[in-house]
């Protein structure tokens, strides 16, 4: 059974959460249908668990995703699982204070492990899928938490999370969204609290995908899978998105005040 493995790690982290009050440290090296499932488990029920245990803090030390039976060196396919586990670390961040990617570097004429985040050779190197991922996350630390409600027929196949964030200039509402599934899905994006209109502007979308899910990056193809930035003409309170398939989607929302945000999609 494909849910037994995650179902069994989180049942071995509750227990760890009921009987620690301390640091614990997690390392985390699943294939993507599993880390999908652990994803949901978190996001939904480590909470419950994390109330019996005040100042339980969690580093998750090591994580990474394989493909089951893929022989790349770091698949689009593998980032996305990763993307959703972290979404659901994210929305747990008032327990999981840290994580971190393992291993982060990889010499490719002394390769020992599979993935990693970069890959070099004495005279050039390229970013893996998993490492633009992570450039998702990069305000996350000390970002603003919101509940996000996802209603859609496809929400099996859907992670998300919501966060403001500030730069040296202005305040945004950042939507992050994976779709690990292999059907484009539209959606009706909906933030409630907002004080603010939404400048669209200052505003962007950011996706990662590529033309099949298994598709990695290489020296001869260092940008195969990366993100790529637009504008967001249709930036407002309330706005549709397309999901395409196997994709990672950021949309950054300029604002200039918020209260109590809510994102419904």
């Amino acid at each position: 059974m494909p849910y037994e493995r995650p179902i069994q790690i989180f049942k071995l982290f509750q227990t760890a959460m009921a009987h620690l009050s301390h640091l614990t440290i997690l390392r985390i090296y699943m294939i993507s249908i599993y880390i999908i499932v652990l994803m949901i488990f978190f996001s939904r029920k480590i909470r419950l668990a994390g109330h019996h245990v005040p100042g339980l803090r969690v580093f998750v030390s090591e994580y990474a995703v394989h493909v089951d039976g893929d022989t790349s060196k770091g698949s689009l396919q593998a980032s996305l699982a990763e993307a959703a586990f972290l979404i659901g670390l994210e929305v747990n961040s008032d327990i999981v204070h840290m994580a971190s990617y393992a291993p982060l570097f990889v010499n490719d004429n002394d390769r020992k492990w599979t993935p990693d985040a970069i890959v070099f050779n004495s005279w050039q190197q390229y970013g893996t899928p998993s490492y633009w991922m992570q450039t998702f996350f990069g305000e996350s630390s000390g970002a603003v938490i919101h509940p996000v409600r996802l209603n859609s027929s496809y929400s099996g196949s859907l992670a998300a999370s919501a966060i403001t964030w500030r730069d040296n200039e202005d305040i945004f509402l950042r939507i992050k969204i994976v779709n690990f599934g292999p059907n484009t899905v539209n959606l009706t994006l909906s933030a409630t609290g907002l004080e603010a209109g939404v400048d669209t502007s200052r505003s962007a979308v950011t996706v990662l995908t590529s033309n099949y899910s298994l598709d990695e990056n290489s020296f001869d193809d260092p940008l195969k899978v990366k993100p790529v930035k637009s504008g967001l003409a249709s930036a407002a309170e309330e706005m549709q998105a397309m999901l395409v398939p196997y994709s990672f989607t950021s949309y950054d929302l300029a604002l200039d005040e918020y209260g109590e945000l809510v994102a419904d999609m």
